[in-house]
């Protein structure tokens, strides 16, 4: 895409989004139309279904989007909280730059039920350090692994986007992922296994398992795309 095409791009968006908005009612609609939408997918992120548990506790998760592919990746203690944030955006800015009627796909891997496959001195590990320390280890080598491009820059104080050098970081999940080969190994495979997952037309879950999920929030958008009748 040209800068000229790329800017045509933002001046079509932009007018569309001040017709959306013009008047008091058809923001209410917008809101309405925006939050169904993303509690759909929050809902689907998390509850228990086709005899899997809802997500709760430790999990990975990862945004993917038409055309660049893996866009995030994240982790969290408490998925049953973060997941149904995600969409919504109330406390997590992947929405405000990337809305999830734009995602392809959300990857979900809750890795504490795959510690079990994991080397003893790995099953060690965790239990020595703990899951947020675990969590942050996993995060930290699966960002290494997939490049992320929201997740390759830092916001900094002056409005300006700074790039992060993953491989020289000394966070404590950088400090920590080396203890854990064998459970990042099981992890990769997992995450690759649902990455790969095909899309199913009109399906929104691709599959759904009380280790992972992978959720389409593309599909939804005929549901939603229409919204109520706005005079």
């Amino acid at each position: 895409m040209s800068d000229q095409e790329y800017e045509g791009a933002y001046a079509l968006w932009r007018a569309s989004l001040e017709t959306l908005v013009s008047d008091g009612h058809r923001l209410g609609v917008w809101q309405d139309q925006r939050f169904r939408f993303a509690h759909e997918v929050g809902r689907l992120l998390t509850e228990s279904a086709a005899g899997s548990s809802s997500v709760t506790g430790p999990a990975l998760y990862g945004v993917f989007a038409p055309g660049v592919g893996l866009c995030y990746v994240g982790q969290t203690q408490e998925a049953q909280r973060r997941l149904r944030d995600l969409p919504v955006g109330e406390s997590h800015h992947l929405a405000n730059t990337l809305p999830p009627e734009v995602w392809e796909r959300v990857v979900v891997v809750r890795w504490p039920e795959l510690v079990e496959k994991a080397p003893a001195a790995d099953r060690a590990a965790v239990a020595e350090l703990g899951p947020a320390v675990c969590g942050l280890a996993l995060e930290h080598l699966l960002q290494l692994a997939t490049s992320p491009p929201l997740n390759s820059r830092r916001r900094q104080a002056d409005g300006v986007w700074r790039p992060r050098n993953q491989a020289a970081s000394r966070s404590r999940g950088a400090v920590h992922s080396k203890v854990l080969p064998g459970l990042w190994q099981v992890t990769w495979e997992m995450w690759r296994e649902l990455a790969a997952v095909p899309a199913v037309p009109g399906s929104p879950v691709g599959s759904l398992t009380d280790v992972g999920r992978v959720v389409f929030p593309a599909s939804l958008s005929h549901e939603f795309g229409a919204g109520p009748q706005v005079p």
